[in-house]
């Protein structure tokens, strides 16, 4: 969520409207005439364009403070049918993930934001795996280390995402290091086993495979 552009076209598109309406207004006969000084009217227009402006852009980015990603089971054959959305919004704290999901194995699952904008197939030593177009964990930094959401590993790394004994996930988890711009063009991806926030004794928590996937548009 970039908030300065938005700024800037709306201050400009109202500042247009007011110099396109004003010389409209001039030319009127029946507009009333003013009885303060040019200086002074065009003053308060340029300053009520402003404020329309700003008002208008931050309206427009409050709006857009949460992204609703669409999750689909995954296999080798590629991407299956819809279980539902995570809506991921903005705190003080970090990134909120709110699951509202159906139709997954119950117990706690792998939850991370991996590199790649896409959840289909890719052969991997002569085998087609689930999900590995996505790629592997966000992890920016280089570090090639799973860890804690908190800690210094991979920043793509998120708690376990928790699904009852009815197959639903609606428990929300915290991202702590995450921004909102981190997940432009990245999927999320579940996997099938737990998450014991190392890379021993399986590697990358011991996820294993890839069970659900979306990508952040």
């Amino acid at each position: 969520m970039i908030v300065y552009p938005k700024i800037l076209t709306n201050v400009a598109i109202n500042l247009l409207l007011w110099h396109f309406v004003g010389k409209f207004q001039s030319n009127l006969s029946f507009a009333p005439k003013e009885n303060k000084p040019l200086t002074e009217i065009n003053t308060m227009k340029f300053l009520t364009a402003l404020l329309l402006g700003f008002t208008s852009a931050f309206l427009s980015v409050s709006a857009s403070a949460q992204t609703v990603v669409t999750m689909n089971l995954i296999s080798e054959e590629g991407i299956g049918k819809e279980i539902g959305k995570i809506t991921v919004t903005e705190s003080k704290f970090g990134l909120v993930f709110t699951p509202m999901l159906e139709g997954l194995p119950p117990g706690l699952h792998g939850f991370h934001v991996h590199e790649n904008p896409s959840c289909e197939p890719k052969e991997k030593d002569g085998k087609i795996v689930a999900g590995l177009a996505a790629g592997g964990h966000l992890d920016p930094e280089g570090t090639n280390k799973h860890g804690e959401p908190w800690g210094e590993g991979h920043l793509g790394d998120l708690p376990p995402l928790f699904v009852d004994t009815n197959g639903i996930s609606t428990h929300p988890v915290l991202a702590p290091r995450l921004k909102a711009t981190d997940l432009l063009s990245r999927s999320i991806m579940i996997h099938a086993g737990g998450d014991n926030y190392a890379d021993h004794p399986a590697p990358l928590g011991g996820g294993g495979g890839r069970l659900a996937c979306g990508v952040v548009k």
